[in-house]
């Protein structure tokens, strides 16, 4: 009689913690609903006087990027924008990036080509290109951007500059449209970004009262006393995800952050094939969330938040006769979380019906964070563009600096 009795109190535990996980989905509906009224990037916040933009050097950092530069650097120099300086680092790349980046600066008096043949001791790759890039920027402000970039609209530089200047913003960070071609691509990248969405609300992030902090690489806008401030890139040097990195110092110093939709202005294709997506958002988390209690709380919220009323809902029917009584409070959270993810999946322009393949792409990811963990406990270095770097997001905390080693794993 006791076995039946506490048996039966872990099910009715159990389906009232299934109930309260769909209720916590329903109430993302509010979320979403707040971060609908964030403003969104439009070619009209270009509309000005032309002659009252400020100076802007753009820089691009690209290692073995020679099927993207080129198409990087026609898109910026199409900008509609009157005093542009584009500064390419060549990131020792070993393909024909160079030489693409120096035909461009002979034919532009715009393009300045600047090549990385060696990395600084104590410096990770990218950090260690737009260091030295910046070295040249001439630029009252500065805006870093990555190769794989595609400006489709040639307002994208002076409509953001106009929207800094007009809300007063010292570091702008403007986000993409996220290309994704492959199964894969549609079915893990949303919910990867779902997971920095749920860490970093928007609506958070943009409020200077909280120290949520957040910025996307692809595209960074700093007025140039607001990067003097954070320290530049000496801070983040031996950092991974450096744009979080620097986001967040630029709150503690007192710089205004925002971050804004780029309104379909610009575009990236962030990874193509598994191993790279893997590799990739394993980097992401374990630069962002480098923390263990971070990365475990991560993971609890994969498994009993996203993947749990599917297992049970698959496993009900095991409870013979009663199946109803988790079944149906399984069936309550799914349905509950899928009226969320249909928005959120619209909203990342992609149809709303990839959302069914969530449960696959959380599970996914849950072996994405657990990569990361091992990563932070010192298991694993993480290796991209052909280096393995070690230390990475530990270094922010006062640890020892990350170390970066030559590797031909990619």
């Amino acid at each position: 009689m006791i076995g039946l009795t506490s048996g039966f109190s872990a099910t009715a535990t159990w389906a009232v913690l299934l109930c309260l996980i769909g209720l916590v989905w329903l109430r993302r509906h509010i979320e979403l609903n707040r971060a609908r009224r964030e403003p969104v990037l439009a070619p009209s916040d270009a509309d000005g006087d032309p002659a009252a933009l400020p100076s802007l050097s753009v820089l691009v950092a690209g290692k073995d990027e020679e099927s993207n530069i080129g198409r990087c650097l026609e898109g910026l120099l199409a900008q509609d924008y009157p005093r542009l300086q584009v500064i390419v680092i060549n990131d020792r790349s070993a393909d024909r990036t160079g030489e693409i980046i120096d035909e461009w600066a002979k034919r532009d008096p715009r393009v300045v080509a600047v090549h990385v043949t060696e990395l600084r001791a104590g410096w990770f790759g990218k950090n260690n290109a737009m260091r030295a890039g910046q070295t040249h920027a001439t630029g009252a402000w500065l805006c870093f951007s990555d190769a794989d970039c595609v400006y489709d609209s040639p307002k994208l530089l002076a409509a953001a500059v106009r929207f800094a200047l007009r809300e007063q913003v010292g570091f702008l960070s403007v986000l993409p449209r996220l290309e994704a071609s492959t199964l894969w691509e549609r079915v893990v990248q949303p919910v990867a970004g779902a997971i920095m969405v749920l860490w970093n609300p928007p609506q958070k992030v943009n409020d200077p009262r909280s120290s949520r902090a957040y910025a996307n690489g692809a595209f960074m806008l700093l007025a140039r006393p607001a990067y003097e401030a954070i320290g530049g890139h000496e801070p983040v040097k031996a950092t991974l995800n450096e744009d979080m990195h620097m986001a967040r110092i630029a709150k503690q110093v007192g710089v205004r952050l925002r971050v804004i939709l780029g309104g379909g202005m610009y575009r990236v294709r962030m990874y193509t094939g598994f191993a790279q997506i893997w590799r990739g958002w394993s980097r992401i988390f374990y630069g962002c969330f480098g923390t263990l209690p971070r990365l475990l709380a991560s993971i609890v919220m994969l498994s009993v938040f996203s993947i749990s009323p599917y297992v049970t809902l698959l496993a009900s029917p095991l409870a013979g006769a009663e199946w109803w009584r988790l079944g149906v409070p399984a069936a309550f959270a799914i349905v509950a979380q899928q009226t969320v993810l249909w928005r959120f999946y619209r909203v990342s322009e992609m149809a709303g019906g990839w959302a069914l393949t969530y449960p696959l792409g959380a599970l996914v990811c849950l072996g994405m964070t657990l990569s990361a963990i091992l990563k932070a406990l010192g298991a694993a270095g993480t290796t991209w563009r052909g280096t393995t770097y070690t230390g990475g997001a530990q270094a922010r905390e006062g640890a020892p600096g990350g170390s970066e080693r030559r590797s031909d794993s990619l």
